[in-house]
């Protein structure tokens, strides 16, 4: 997902995005006016993003007269902009690692998966495998991952993430990039193996379950 320009030379995409960002919800003709385009271009553009999911798009109703369309960014448009926290989470993070040892460092994550899970408990714990599997990928999904797993040929599963949302942060503070590989661990109750990471340059990271068929009944 292409994040929007803030500088230089701006795309009709960015400046309509800019518009929709600067006022909580905008007509087409405003958004025309913002872009230096003509209603009818707009209307090709507004299409296009909310087919990708960054705006949303609402009828208003008129005491007279037919109703009108307003558009807004939604929750994944809002994403595209440069967001504050990352700053602010870099820095304590920075300050938690000048002051506390690397172990400890390790420990808040781990029980911070712990607390994520406490909040879950009684969910997942009596589910066949395949259903944990399905839990976990949802879940991982409300933390900010896409993510999907499949069964391969030798009867082991493997899960495959394909965006992160803390991969910014993970290029200075590669402890998080333990929050999700733990998540794992914990809902499915076996050892994840991790093969790639996008940390590394990698298209997607991917993790394999050493698990037979035979081995699933017994944390089923």
């Amino acid at each position: 997902m292409k994040s929007v320009t803030s500088k230089g030379k701006q795309s009709t995409r960015d400046l309509i995005l800019h518009a929709l960002k600067s006022s909580a919800q905008s007509k087409i003709e405003s958004l025309a006016e913002a872009a230096g385009i003509s209603p009818v271009t707009v209307r090709h553009h507004l299409n296009a993003l909310q087919a990708e999911g960054l705006i949303v798009v609402e009828s208003v109703r008129r005491k007279v007269g037919r109703p009108y369309y307003v558009y807004s960014l939604s929750e994944k448009g809002h994403e595209l902009f440069p967001q504050k926290y990352f700053s602010l989470t870099n820095r304590l993070l920075e300050e938690l690692k000048d002051r506390l040892p690397p172990d400890t460092v390790n420990e808040i994550f781990v029980s911070l998966v712990e607390r994520i899970m406490e909040e879950r408990a009684g969910e997942f714990e009596g589910l066949p495998f395949e259903e944990r599997l399905n839990y976990v990928v949802n879940l991982l999904a409300t933390e900010g991952f896409l993510a999907r797993w499949e069964k391969m040929e030798d009867g082991r599963y493997q899960i495959i993430e394909y965006s992160c949302p803390y991969i910014s942060m993970g290029q200075q503070h590669a402890e998080v990039c333990t929050l999700d590989k733990q998540l794992m661990v914990t809902v499915l109750g076996t050892a994840v193996e991790q093969h790639s990471c996008m940390l590394n340059g990698d298209d997607c990271c991917q993790f394999t379950l050493p698990l037979q068929p035979a081995d699933i009944a017994v944390i089923s």
